[in-house]
């Protein structure tokens, strides 16, 4: 049975992330996952609304980086960065972080010993004495009871769906006040689609940190906004820095987390939307189908018919919904709302089980959540990887120091 040091599963950012620096250090790895497939499938048109710095792949400011990937290809990118143009930067990290990757789907990871036994869609096995999850968040969609006995036909996730012109010229109504919710709108209304926007929220959190930047200036920006680009002026610098943030009480983490990444939408969207109908302050109480329609009830005693439901109302994790994770396995990991508590280095309850990207954001804070987040991930996981070998009395390899300290 082949043997691999560490097995990384997931090739998306954090995932490559992570193959990138332990790589650097001469670790033996083997990277499973299929490139960028979460990002690949979302809608068409998208756009991010991270920061030029912040869409950078394993390191802020280095050969991996967005400025390096542009200037190597000749690539003339702006902000807001398309998607396309992502995924397109993201295969470029893969090519040089994770050329051999492993597209083998896995069908089940347990505990064997010291180590793991990965079992592979074509019946191989191998074994791993170290495994890093970076699955991602999508099995993890967040659909509302409400509509939960609807077919797909009817409603839907935002994650269900890549091109959103399919909706062309039916009505469509829109959940959520964040920024897939809100952009889906903005894509379907282009689209030559009738849509509406309800959410729960009594106002749109709309996100103007570019215009602090120009305020700010380059000296004083640095001081207040952190290369991660999440949460707000000040905030910003605390949650950039996970071993900060994790030496506040959990009292304190909670709202800190929260302001940090509540429903927002990228101000950019504001002049998209001037015509869409914002219902705003509205929870829907119900939600039943009859034929080809939708009909959705909502807490003020009005009603709407529609041609489909849109959900975007996010991701909840649940790290017992990754379909590879044994139920044995599982049930070793200790958690808090299906987030596993992570020690340093990213490390589960099981030794040598680790978790990169939105789960580790309990137990490491909100900037685990975005891409920015891999690079305090992938940098820890490294540093604990060689700290283990060394204590083992095993040849040690060099890891460069942890990101968070050039923030």
């Amino acid at each position: 049975m082949e043997e691999a040091q560490v097995a990384v599963i997931g090739a998306g950012p954090h995932g490559l992330a992570a193959t990138a620096h332990l790589a650097r250090a001469g670790a033996e790895v083997h990277t499973f996952g299929e490139p960028l497939d979460f990002w690949k499938a979302m809608p068409k048109g998208m756009l991010l609304r991270s920061n030029w710095t912040a869409t950078s792949i394993a390191e802020h400011d280095g050969p991996l980086s967005l400025t390096s990937y542009c200037e190597s290809t000749g690539t003339d990118l702006h902000l807001p960065v398309p998607l396309d143009a992502f995924v397109d930067y993201g295969m470029w990290v893969q090519g040089r972080a994770a050329p051999d990757v492993d597209r083998r789907r896995i069908t089940r990871i347990d505990q064997n010993g010291a180590g793991f036994s990965i079992t592979l869609a074509d019946g191989e096995r191998m074994a791993a004495r170290t495994v890093a999850v970076a699955a991602g968040i999508a099995p993890f969609t967040n659909r509302p009871e409400v509509a939960a006995h609807l077919p797909r036909e009817l409603v839907s996730h935002t994650a269900d769906h890549d091109d959103l012109s399919r909706f062309k010229d039916q009505e469509v109504l829109v959940v959520g006040a964040g920024q897939s919710a809100l952009e889906s709108a903005a894509l379907m209304h282009e689209a030559g689609v009738s849509v509406e926007v309800v959410a729960r929220a009594d106002h749109i959190n709309w996100l103007h940190g570019g215009k602090y930047h120009r305020m700010l200036g380059p000296k004083l920006t640095p001081f207040v906004y952190a290369p991660t680009d999440v949460g707000p002026m000040g905030l910003s610098r605390i949650v950039a820095v996970p071993d900060l943030f994790r030496r506040f009480p959990r009292a304190a983490q909670k709202p800190m987390a929260y302001r940090a990444i509540r429903p927002a939408g990228a101000a950019w969207l504001q002049p998209r939307l001037v015509d869409v109908p914002l219902h705003l302050g509205r929870r829907i109480t119900a939600a039943d189908g009859s034929g080809d329609k939708v009909t959705v009830r909502l807490d003020d005693g009005t009603s709407r018919t529609v041609d489909h439901v849109l959900f975007g109302t996010g991701y909840r994790v649940d790290v017992s919904k990754y379909p590879f994770l044994s139920p044995e396995l599982v049930s070793r990991i200790k958690h808090v709302d299906g987030y596993p508590v992570l020690r340093r280095g990213m490390e589960s309850s099981v030794p040598g089980l680790h978790f990169l990207g939105a789960p580790a954001a309990w137990s490491f804070g909100p900037i685990m959540r975005f891409v920015a987040g891999g690079w305090y991930g992938a940098s820890s996981l490294t540093r604990s990887i060689v700290d283990r070998r060394a204590a083992a009395g095993a040849s040690t390899f060099t890891v460069p120091s942890p990101v968070a300290d050039d923030l």
